[in-house]
């Protein structure tokens, strides 16, 4: 039994359930702007952009860990809100992107296969910006879970930052992911590696490669085939809040 006033992993994911519409639909968590000043970075906040927009571009599953099947469908419209650690973004917008956050809707896909293996997608394009992505996964369930049994997969992921002239953008991850469903809703937690890549035509600027590790813990519920998923993330220094809505089956 938790003592009183402790916070269990289940407390904290019901708790990213229940404000994450609250914090993906704030006034600040909307920065935009064009990325078309990184002249204005020096190497220091270059290397702050890489870590920032490798924190919120880098690909976000937002599922559980238990394999969907063969006629398996996970489709849903997402929304992350990434706190920004740095002013970087800031100065490569000439001052558009002005708030605490970037917010990153995306529409999603992800579809199973034989043998516990699941395979997902998205693309985006970030309102009032010239930032778009695009990302996918594979997964393979070590474990497939069960009645007594949590599901544990592996998950390697991929993506790339679209639209801006001034910068390429990789992220490359691999994370373990662990839940377990009770009746309609399926708590999950993992850990991870994601590793940012980022290259710019800018003079006097040279290539950023970072290592960051990453955590994550959401809960999934399913109402038929409408499902909901809340997520809260923690990737280097840069904290993510993500919420997405659609149907599974």
């Amino acid at each position: 039994m938790s003592k009183p006033g402790h916070r269990t992993p289940i407390h904290t994911a019901i708790a990213a359930l229940i404000l994450a519409p609250a914090v993906l639909l704030s006034p600040t968590a909307q920065a935009g702007g064009d990325i078309n000043t990184i002249s204005n970075l020096n190497q220091d906040l270059f290397k702050d952009l890489t870590a920032d927009l490798g924190a919120a571009l880098s690909y976000k599953a937002i599922r559980p860990a238990e394999p969907m099947g063969t006629l398996g469908f996970d489709i849903g419209f997402e929304v992350s809100s990434t706190k920004l650690e740095s002013n970087a973004l800031e100065l490569a917008t000439n001052g558009d992107a002005t708030e605490s956050h970037l917010l990153v809707p995306k529409l999603h896909v992800s579809k199973g296969l034989p043998f516990g293996l699941d395979v997902g997608a998205f693309y985006t394009s970030v309102p009032s910006s010239n930032i778009g992505l695009i990302g996918g996964e594979l997964s393979y369930a070590i474990l497939e879970g069960g009645t007594l049994m949590p599901a544990l997969s592996i998950r390697g992921t991929y993506s790339r930052l679209t639209g801006v002239d001034e910068l390429d953008m990789t992220t490359k991850g691999v994370e373990l992911s662990v839940s377990k469903g009770f009746a309609m809703f399926t708590p999950y937690a993992g850990i991870g590696q994601v590793w940012i890549d980022s290259q710019t035509n800018v003079s006097g600027l040279a290539d950023e490669s970072l290592t960051k590790s990453k955590y994550f813990l959401g809960i999934n519920f399913n109402l038929g085939l409408v499902n909901f998923a809340a997520e809260t993330e923690q990737t280097g220094d840069n904290s993510s809040t993500s919420a997405k809505i659609g149907v599974r089956f």
